[in-house]
């Protein structure tokens, strides 16, 4: 690797949202990183791996980079194919708000930018804040760059360090949840995604409700979650790293082995 650590970043919030332009400053004034910006024009939270059809996708040129009118998955396709020099380490976020529990890993635009980034053998890390809510959107509570400072601090640090350590040697890329920031730094507990699914839905004339209900019981004592996952860690006011690979493993067992020798017999008498 090179003395000046090459990056690229992206979100899922836009390229013009708070958090991505947290992280640009720190990593470009902490990590002596150069840093290629290619990010969605656009808020693409929730969009999972889709990608754009159709092959041909609106650019721009933005103060901080290129600025894609697609998914995260489209930007880092396009910055780590053409529009970036070769990249150590893409860098997701940061998010506003949390990416917490098994269920989101396939949700999270920004966590799917780094699923993207491992299909090209290029390490990652996905960065998101918990932020607290109540009644308010999350997407109408005023943030500045200064309340991402614990995101900013891990991710930096991260950057710096994980690649030399080995971290990318056992892992594709590090789910990274911040608390609000306090007074001093939290401390970090390496994690494993949360198991907990609470999502209904409800149903009146002409339309259909979902509710994401794990977020009614954030509250560090009576929280569920075990310990040692994301999630608990979080509310309790420490940062959550949780290492993780891609693409997703087979659990091969020879009782599918079993059924699937039996498959052709059984259509085969069905349709005599």
């Amino acid at each position: 690797m090179s003395d000046t650590l090459e990056i690229l970043l992206t979100n899922d919030d836009g390229i013009d949202s708070v958090g991505i332009r947290a992280i640009h400053d720190a990593l470009v004034e902490h990590a002596d990183a150069n840093v290629t910006v290619v990010a969605p024009a656009s808020d693409q939270s929730a969009c999972g791996r889709s990608i754009s059809h159709g092959g041909e996708i609106g650019l721009v040129d933005h103060e901080l980079g290129y600025a894609v009118e697609g998914t995260p998955a489209d930007c880092v396709v396009a910055g780590l194919a053409e529009l970036g020099p070769d990249p150590d380490l893409v860098v997701a976020g940061c998010n506003r708000g949390a990416n917490l529990g098994e269920y989101v890993l396939g949700r999270s635009g920004t966590i799917s930018a780094a699923v993207e980034a491992a299909f090209f053998d290029v390490p990652a890390i996905a960065t998101s804040m918990y932020v607290p809510v109540d009644e308010t959107p999350l997407r109408e509570i005023d943030l500045s760059t200064d309340d991402f400072r614990e995101a900013r601090r891990v991710t930096t640090y991260l950057a710096e360090y994980a690649l030399d350590a080995g971290v990318f040697d056992h892992a594709a890329y590090l789910n990274v949840n911040v608390p609000t920031p306090g007074k001093r730094p939290a401390p970090i507990e390496i994690t494993r995604p949360s198991k907990r699914y609470e999502m209904d839905a409800e149903a009146t004339d002409g339309s259909v409700t979902l509710h994401d209900r794990v977020w009614e019981s954030m509250d560090p004592d009576t929280i569920p979650d075990p310990d040692g996952t994301d999630r608990r860690t979080v509310a309790e006011g420490r940062i959550s790293i949780s290492p993780l690979t891609a693409p997703h493993s087979t659990n091969h067992h020879e009782t599918l082995t079993e059924l699937a020798e039996t498959y052709h017999d059984r259509v085969a008498t069905a349709d005599d």
